[in-house]
């Protein structure tokens, strides 16, 4: 192994993964991590880390976590949680999900709900990243009828998904304008005239454009 450099806190090697630690490192660390040098018996240490195949424990990656990364951080048997309201999970490849019954989308406190007043055209707020609108009680029409949620967690870019949660009546929907902030939602009945207050579940996709 050859070090070469080390310049404020930061261990530059060749051809060799190496993590500093800063102050004494009693933490458990990975299967296959060990200390390679000592650079300041004191304040630093450097870390050789694990080939990426190594299988690693819950319990392993928690104490890693711990030994390691300070901020809001948390790992238990079934899961990696960033806790911090502000906190990303950023990935440059593809995040997958294997559950039959998971998948990917969202928890408890990203939705919101609303219900439409007036008429078929009233704009409602609803700020989240997926939600549920309740429209105001009248009868089905075939003739499309649209309105605006405004929506703060809404960027020109997003994609938005809508769909039919309940309702006698069968209804088509479109999203027909995305703004920074709002979107709108243009909807009409195949046929029925049913005098009822159907629900449409909504969710943001977050998107690009480079």
């Amino acid at each position: 192994m050859k070090l070469l450099k080390w310049t404020f806190g930061t261990l530059t090697a060749l051809g060799v993964s190496l993590l500093v630690v800063a102050g004494a490192y009693s933490a458990t660390y990975l299967p296959g991590e060990k200390i390679v040098t000592a650079l300041n018996t004191t304040d630093y240490v450097a870390v050789q880390r694990p080939p990426l195949d190594v299988a690693i424990s819950a319990a392993n990656l928690a104490n890693w976590v711990a030994g390691h990364i300070t901020g809001n951080v948390a790992v238990n048997t079934n899961k990696f949680t960033v806790t911090a309201s502000s906190g990303n999970v950023a990935s440059a490849g593809s995040i997958l999900s294997s559950s039959a019954s998971g998948g990917v989308g969202y928890a408890t406190g990203a939705g919101c709900a609303v219900t439409q007043g007036t008429n078929r055209t009233t704009p409602v707020t609803c700020n989240g990243v997926t939600g549920a609108i309740t429209l105001v009680s009248a009868a089905g029409s075939a003739t499309p009828a649209t309105f605006q949620v405004n929506d703060s967690s809404v960027a020109a870019t997003d994609t938005i998904v809508v769909n039919e949660k309940s309702g006698t009546d069968l209804y088509e929907i479109f999203v027909t304008n995305v703004a920074a902030g709002s979107f709108k939602i243009t909807s009409f009945t195949t046929g029925g005239t049913t005098t009822e207050q159907p629900v449409f579940n909504f969710t943001v996709i977050k998107g690009a454009a480079s």
